[in-house]
């Protein structure tokens, strides 16, 4: 009776927010504009649901690791799959309506859908490589009428030469609000990238409706947390991570990234507006209403990127309406979503100083008094009980004893031990909400990073000559950035691991468009690489055997495109009206005349090379009670086959939370997946497992709800290879043999007779 009373409630407090979804339609990525992944159902409940049972698979028939959230209008599911082809599927046929095939480029995480008033214009918006474009949701054709003859080009309107501009699409897709589509950008992490500023385009015709420069330009708010003409050469400053949309109010929070170049910031002195920022503007005419700096002046990569959470938060006898922000250095932030007020205490604390030449790292920075989510030092008695030897041990010890360490310390020409690393704390898809009760759910993990500054070469700008034949130092630099990039997942001898395939002698078989386009956007298994330069490709691509004729870039001659099978109405995306500009530019990125360019710069990879360093668990699930203030329960995410032979229980899975996601409904209970390969159904009060399932192969991505003839199904993109689970404690990523092939895998409880 009481979990009916409470479901009752639950479920009338929730109708009160109009964003939230009633679970027949997955509309948009992430379900609903807020963001919760909060539905509305009484047919799956605390006490049935272990009953959950595969309903049925749709299969990718390809071998592509694909991290896509699908999209479910009207009984119809679009997903990724055959070598990344949209795919309209009938969910009461389960037969497909159309492929559009050969979209590679495309936005892998998902996809925006909108209709008109009348609903006789229903289109699917995405990027593909550095376009913008928009297809027939009904027929799967390009809209040639949308911008020109079908095609948005990103790189225009940034304030650079587009030539220069290597990459700037988002692996993330952005918000629809009404007519417009709010859209993010990931345009590198390298020394003269571009910069982020966040754009609406109108979804009809394609149209820049408005641009907020997230480096402000003369004469705009926080341009004096800049040098002089920052706005000229600095990059970065993106959102490519969720954006949270309150369409009521109609104010879109962004999720701002760190400015460029992410560890090293002598060009950029100064607060570095609005980087690091939750940022609120009118969605409608990008004004700022207000933002919060949530790292001043980063040095550490520290950008968030999970989604903004709305939630209605009773503390002190009042009611609020409010926004929290989990990040990846494991605070939770909260504010007033209307005033940008803090909800609960923020205090600016002193922090190091930076020993770099040239540096100038802030002297504060901001800590929530909430209770961290992530631990936030390397500790040498934090080491993992599996796995490493005595004399190991040791030598760890003394290793971290040794190095500096501490949040906010600046990364320097000695070691710096972090934590959370690069890939730590609360990322992208890891955040969710009970909105009405002012609950916030979020994934976390626990991975070191170790830092070390290095002098970048003289010249080394990331840009220079490509092409020609393989000479002894353009070899020499292609091994080392193969090591440093592609030999963890490929091997040392680049003869492949159980994780990714062998690469001797590709570059006789791959141009470099083929290459730059896997390396910069990602293909399969491999995610982007957003900062490397062209140059380094094109020496890596030497190292690999390639360079016997130079290929320009654009299209590659050599690469053959099969269709798959099925009802293929188009290939391709829509067709360009002119070639693309050349990938090297018209001529070196260089600081604008008069500005005080750094004599020396520095670079440090993401230090990742230690998933099992510390003691487990490596990754948890989070309930955070922001009517409290206080953490209700946190529970380890995963289970690790190889610490579990050794006696290992709850340990979680290195980098077990990264690129997952989670449901939570409104009769109490948290679905999550899981790095370990599994499907997890969380009891929402208390944290307990109630259920969960092992699929045919991992995932990677956010799950989907939709109801159909009085059943709510939940589908989890299983497409990715297990990863940080057998054989994989040397350094690296290793893998498992999947269960079964890669596909859309769909929960159901049985039927009823």
């Amino acid at each position: 009776m009481l979990q009916l009373i409470r479901s009752t409630l639950c479920a009338l407090f929730a109708l009160a927010f109009s964003a939230l979804g009633s679970a027949a339609d997955w509309r948009d990525y992430g379900g609903t504009p807020d963001q919760s992944k909060y539905v509305v159902l009484n047919d799956i409940t605390k006490d049935n649901v272990d009953q959950l049972e595969i309903a049925w698979i749709y299969p990718t028939s390809d071998e592509r690791a694909y991290q896509f959230n699908p999209i479910i209008v009207d009984d119809v599911m679009y997903v990724l799959a055959k070598e990344s082809s949209l795919v309209a599927i009938d969910l009461k046929t389960r037969k497909e309506l159309w492929i559009h095939a050969n979209l590679r480029g495309i936005t892998n995480r998902g996809i925006n859908y909108w209709e008109s008033p009348d609903r006789k214009d229903r289109r699917l918006l995405f990027t593909l490589e550095d376009t913008l474009q928009a297809i027939d949701a009904r027929t799967g054709k390009s809209i040639l009428s949308f911008g020109k003859q079908g095609v948005v080009d990103l790189r225009e309107g940034l304030g650079r030469d587009p030539k220069t501009i290597r990459r700037v699409r988002s692996n993330t897709p952005g918000r629809i609000f009404e007519d417009l589509l709010l859209l993010g950008s990931s345009p590198g992490e390298g020394y003269f990238s571009a910069p982020g500023h966040i754009r609406a385009y109108n979804v009809v015709t394609g149209a820049l409706v408005w641009t907020f420069h997230t480096i402000p330009q003369p004469g705009e708010f926080g341009y004096d947390t800049w040098p002089k003409d920052a706005w000229k050469y600095v990059g970065g400053v993106n959102v490519w991570g969720e954006i949270t949309l309150d369409e009521k109010r109609g104010i879109a929070y962004f999720p701002v990234g760190s400015p460029t170049y992410d560890y090293y910031g002598a060009d950029r002195h100064g607060m570095n507006l609005f980087s690091d920022c939750l940022l609120a503007l009118d969605a409608r005419t990008g004004k700022r209403l207000w933002h919060f700096q949530m790292v001043h002046h980063d040095l550490w990569d520290y950008d968030p990127t999970a989604a903004p959470q709305l939630l209605t938060v009773r503390k002190d006898g009042k009611t609020i309406d409010a926004v929290a922000q989990a990040t990846k250095q494991g605070f939770v932030f909260v504010f007033d979503r209307v005033t940008g007020e803090p909800v609960w205490p923020i205090e600016e604390r002193p922090v190091p100083k930076s020993e770099v030449p040239g540096e100038a790292a802030w002297p504060t920075q901001p800590f929530s008094l909430l209770e961290p989510t992530a631990r936030q030092s390397v500790e040498p008695d934090d080491l993992t009980p599996f796995f490493i030897s005595d004399a190991e041990r040791a030598e760890w010890k003394a290793r971290i004893e040794k190095a500096r360490a501490g949040l906010f310390t600046p990364p320097s020409l000695s070691e710096l031990a972090v934590l959370p690393g690069a890939v730590g704390g609360t990322n992208w898809g890891n955040t969710a909400a009970d909105p009405a009760r002012g609950i916030l759910y979020l994934l976390n993990q626990d991975f070191p990073s170790f830092y070390k500054l290095i002098p970048l070469e003289d010249g080394d700008s990331g840009f220079g000559r490509l092409f020609g034949p393989p000479d002894p130092a353009t070899l020499k630099r292609g091994a080392a950035s193969y090591k440093q990039h592609c030999a963890v997942c490929h091997g040392e001898d680049r003869s492949g691991t159980p994780a990714a395939p062998s690469l001797v002698e590709v570059g006789t078989r791959i141009g470099f468009p083929q290459l730059r386009r896997t390396v910069l956007y990602g293909m399969g298994r491999m995610p982007p690489i957003g900062h490397i330069a062209d140059e380094e490709i094109s020496a890596i691509l030497k190292f690999l055997g390639g360079g016997a004729r130079p290929i320009r870039p654009g299209a590659d001659p050599t690469e053959k495109v099969e269709l798959p099978d099925g009802p293929v109405v188009a290939s391709g995306g829509a067709p360009r009206v002119a070639p693309a500009p050349s990938a090297t530019p018209n001529e070196t990125p260089s600081y604008p005349e008069g500005v005080a360019a750094p004599a020396q710069r520095y670079f440090t990879d993401y230090g990742l090379g230690y998933p099992y360093l510390l003691a487990p668990p490596w990754s948890t699930i989070i309930a955070y009670d922001l009517n409290r203030g206080v953490i209700k329960w946190k529970k380890p995410l995963g289970q690790d086959r190889d610490a579990a032979r050794e006696g290992g229980v709850g340990t979680g899975v290195p980098r077990g939370a990264q690129r997952q996601g989670m449901i939570v409904t409104s009769t109490g209970i948290v679905f999550s997946t899981a790095r370990d390969g599994r499907f997890y159904a969380f009891d929402a009060d208390t944290g307990d497992v109630l259920w969960s399932a092992e699929l045919p192969m991992s995932t990677e991505g956010l799950p989907a709800i939709y109801e159909l003839d009085g059943r709510h199904h939940i589908v989890v993109n299983a497409t990715t290879p297990l990863t940080f689970g057998l054989n994989s404690r040397e350094g690296g990523i290793g893998s498992a043999a999947p269960l079964g092939k890669g596909g859309y895998v769909v929960f159901a409880l049985p039927k009823k007779l």
